[in-house]
């Protein structure tokens, strides 16, 4: 082989390795986007790089791979269904207590189907790896739940908590716990106007 052939062989395999690296790249990330959903934008947004979030979110994948999950039983399975469609009833005469109740039993399913439940940071890392798609309802939940307990929730509010906490709770039972939405709250206003009638 003369030089120049030497030269152009070099410069061939060089580009096929940066573009076989590149696609490798394009795949984990679509890979990390497919798996991840929102919650990928969400830790892009966060970190100072695009890399550092896929390094974060590989290593909740492989953090995740470490733990023993477990799949509900039947039984367990419906327990808990009874359980929420019983949160469901209490909430138009019990808002705030209700909304604390199904944040409880909702850290009951995660810890029965094997994932952490101390620190809330460490959950939502756990859980966005099966279950990112739904995380923003429970970030939100949350959140209501906090201001619950400040004073500073609406019923209106309650009741979206609640709203928000079953949709986790479906994904992670794997089926809707109930088949009807959660009851609206009684009104006074509106109680009056159907006694008018």
């Amino acid at each position: 082989m003369s030089p120049t052939q030497v030269v152009v062989t070099v410069i061939v395999v060089l580009v096929l390795a940066a573009l076989a690296a590149v696609a490798v790249a394009v795949n984990r990330r679509r890979a990390l986007r497919q798996r991840f959903g929102p919650e990928y934008d969400r830790v892009v947004a966060e970190r100072d790089s695009r890399g550092a979030a896929e390094r974060e979110l590989r290593e909740r994948e492989r953090r995740h791979a470490e733990l023993t999950l477990t799949p509900l039983s039947p039984e367990s399975r419906a327990r808990y269904a009874a359980a929420w469609e019983d949160l469901q009833v209490r909430f138009v005469d019990s808002p705030a207590e209700t909304v604390r109740d199904a944040d409880e039993l909702v850290t009951r399913l995660i810890a029965d189907r094997g994932y952490p439940t101390g620190d809330f940071g460490e959950q939502l890392a756990q859980l966005s790896v099966e279950h990112a798609r739904t995380l923003t309802h429970y970030r939100d939940a949350h959140e209501i739940r906090l201001r619950t307990e400040r004073g500073e929730a609406g019923t209106e509010e309650l009741r979206q908590a609640l709203v928000h906490y079953r949709t986790l709770f479906a994904d992670l039972l794997g089926a809707d716990p109930v088949g009807h939405q959660p009851p609206q709250p009684r009104h006074p206003d509106h109680e009056h106007d159907v006694t008018s009638r």
